[in-house]
């Protein structure tokens, strides 16, 4: 893969985008609009819950820009360039989530069922979106 350390980059960058704003997102909702904060309601509360069907579309407007970003860089892109990108980040989603949101304890973690079965269909439409990302930019600087 062309330029790997590039690619994490931005990579991470999207991914900490896309969860500021969720994390914002949620905030926004339990102090402004005062629904409730896990403390308050069964899983991660009301605020959390109104914003899962907000995360595929953070996610696939964030990735593909920060996959621009990345393919913009590079001398040519090519399709397996584009392919090794998709299963690279999205695969480092997957596994990082594992941790970042399971198995490492912090107030915002979940157990397994909340995060794999509770969440759907969010949670695969984010992974389906990030895996998409490279695509989708591929295809947009290609029109």
């Amino acid at each position: 893969m062309e330029r790997f350390g590039f690619s994490m980059l931005w990579y991470w960058v999207a991914y900490f985008i896309v969860t500021g704003i969720g994390v914002l997102h949620t905030v926004f909702n339990i102090t402004l609009l005062h629904m409730g904060s896990m403390k308050e309601g069964p899983g991660m509360g009301e605020g959390y819950e109104k914003t899962k069907p907000w995360h595929p579309l953070y996610n696939v407007i964030v990735f593909p820009i920060f996959a621009f970003l990345y393919f913009n860089g590079l001398e040519s892109i090519t399709f397996s360039n584009v392919i090794a990108t998709s299963l690279i980040w999205g695969t480092i989603t997957v596994v990082f989530d594992v941790f970042g949101w399971v198995v490492i304890k912090h107030p915002w973690s979940l157990s397994f069922r909340e995060f794999y079965i509770d969440y759907q269909p969010w949670i695969t439409l984010i992974y389906a979106t990030i895996y998409a990302s490279p695509f989708i930019a591929y295809g947009l600087m290609n029109l």
